[in-house]
């Protein structure tokens, strides 16, 4: 016999012998503990209206690492900065893409954007053009006057109100969407002269339910026998909420293409020259295009301004952390100015607050789902290929083994001295881990951590805030409206009071 063919057989031989004890011994490993299924349906029923409440409640009983039975499909949770670690570091490779459904293709223009697309080389190429012209050191940077025209803008604003409460977040969305909307296309968005712009409100109306609809658990996903009788409506509202989408996004792109704006390179314009100019994305298609700027502007926009809300919030919940805040704005920025970007390096406080903030109210309860691309091997537990894996951000940030009193807001936890002094945001420290972490961690971190420190600071160094009708800030209504992003149950309404000398205003 041929020496390659007996080399080329023993090689295959080999090759087959190891992925069958491989399987072996994976499929000899239990699937971590959850709940027993009910027929057809499985486990939805268990996770209830809220599921990280749902699955956090159920963690306690099963552990930090559960499988859950979604129907036909198999879903690991994890709920302890321990596993998460093991998933989206240890393993990431095996977890860099995310299951699809109809809602996310059809929102997202057959996953032509940023946050759903498949892993790999057009994903990689997309990520660099976006860190590149909006979130590197340099772009942070270049577009901070632009950040703070916004906010000296929603100060004025609010110094208008005239003794009269505001809804704090409405502005905070025209204030964070036409900060951004500079940055992509070069110019605002919306009207903020009297707080009632209709497309400023179709906006937040579209975000808000698009966060709502993308947060449905939905049985179709996971009966595929029942998806088409749909159930709960899902696919007429996916329907009807592109249809709203895309014409808002359409307007915008064609007023863009038509503008003579040049003041500033913007991302939209860049991303349309690179298509002019590489071969790697010239069968880029408008379509593409607004699936990306829909990715940056929702996601951007609805994250910030409610993490920004939920901040206030808490500072008037709390008014010694309130008074803390102030203080050190004053002794810092004084009394005669805005807070600038520059000054946020010397607020350590401040900073503590937002990173208290983020813990407790992270954007994003659940993270998105991502898919298992090869089984492996967690704590000892199979998981298995095709597994869809969620991670409970928001328990892992009120996880009792991890947090002192974890349902306090303490903000000096992060302070020197304090027992997470350490821990930042941004995907190093898994122990609170609001943006993600590994791979596909939110592209735009940098900037929505930098947006929010710098609106805050204003908002608490500008006014002292008072609830309408003379309510008990202690009794003020700290309910969650779950969506795929964690929105307030009650928007906040607050009287705004000018604090700084009057030519600031």
């Amino acid at each position: 016999m041929s020496p390659w063919l007996v080399g080329f057989v023993t090689i295959v031989g080999g090759i087959l012998i190891y992925r069958l004890l491989k399987l072996v011994n994976e499929t000899s490993l239990p699937l971590p503990p959850g709940p027993r299924p009910l027929p057809i349906v499985g486990n939805l029923p268990h996770i209830g209206s809220a599921p990280h409440k749902g699955m956090a409640a159920l963690a306690q009983i099963y552990g930090p690492l559960m499988h859950l039975r979604m129907g036909v499909a198999h879903v690991v949770v994890a709920a302890s900065g321990a596993v998460a670690e093991q998933f989206l570091k240890v393993n990431d490779a095996y977890f860099c893409n995310r299951p699809l459904n109809f809602r996310t293709t059809y929102l997202t223009y057959n996953v032509q954007d940023l946050i759903f697309a498949p892993y790999g080389p057009r994903w990689r190429l997309l990520r660099k053009l976006s860190t590149v012209h909006m979130f590197s050191g340099k772009a942070l940077d270049d577009f901070s006057q632009l950040r703070q025209e916004e906010v000296k803008r929603l100060v004025r604003n609010l110094a208008r109100s005239e003794s009269k409460t505001v809804n704090l977040g409405q502005l905070l969305n025209i204030c964070t969407t036409n900060t951004l909307s500079r940055m992509m296309i070069g110019r605002r968005l919306f009207n903020d002269e009297d707080s009632c712009d209709p497309r400023a409100d179709e906006f937040k109306s579209i975000a808000i339910d698009l966060m709502a609809l993308l947060g449905v658990f939905n049985i179709g996903d996971f009966v595929p026998l029942l998806g088409w009788l749909d159930l709960q409506g899902i696919k007429a509202k996916t329907k009807n909420l592109h249809k709203r989408l895309d014409a808002f996004l359409t307007t915008i792109l064609e007023e863009h293409k038509i503008s003579k704006i040049e003041q500033h390179q913007n991302f939209i314009t860049s991303l349309l020259s690179h298509k002019e100019t590489h071969q790697e994305v010239n069968e880029l298609l408008d379509e593409e295009i607004k699936a990306i700027f829909a990715d940056m502007l929702i996601a951007g926009t609805d994250t910030s301004s409610s993490t920004i809300e939920w901040t206030i919030a808490e500072l008037i919940k709390n008014p010694q952390i309130m008074f803390k805040v102030q203080h050190e704005l004053n002794t810092v920025v004084g009394l005669d100015r805005l807070v600038a970007d520059s000054d946020l390096a010397n607020l350590p406080y401040l900073q503590a607050v937002v990173k208290e903030t983020l813990r407790l109210h992270p954007p994003t309860p659940l993270s998105l789902p991502r898919l298992a691309e090869e089984s492996c091997e967690i704590f000892g537990y199979y998981i298995p290929k095709g597994a869809t894996l969620l991670v409970n951000i928001w328990a892992i940030g009120r996880d009792p083994k991890e947090w002192v009193d974890p349902l306090e807001f303490r903000p000096e936890r992060f302070l020197p001295g304090g027992e997470k002094a350490d821990v930042d945001v941004k995907g190093n420290n898994f122990e609170v881990i609001p943006f993600g972490a590994g791979r596909r961690i939110c592209v735009g971190v940098s900037l929505g951590v930098k947006v929010v420190q710098l609106i805050v600071a204003t908002l608490a160094h500008a006014f002292d805030w008072e609830l309408e009708n003379g309510i008990d800030p202690e009794k003020l209504n700290m309910e969650e409206a779950y969506g795929l992003t964690l929105q307030r149950a009650v928007p906040l309404s607050a009287f705004p009071r000018p604090r700084l000398s009057r030519h600031v205003y």
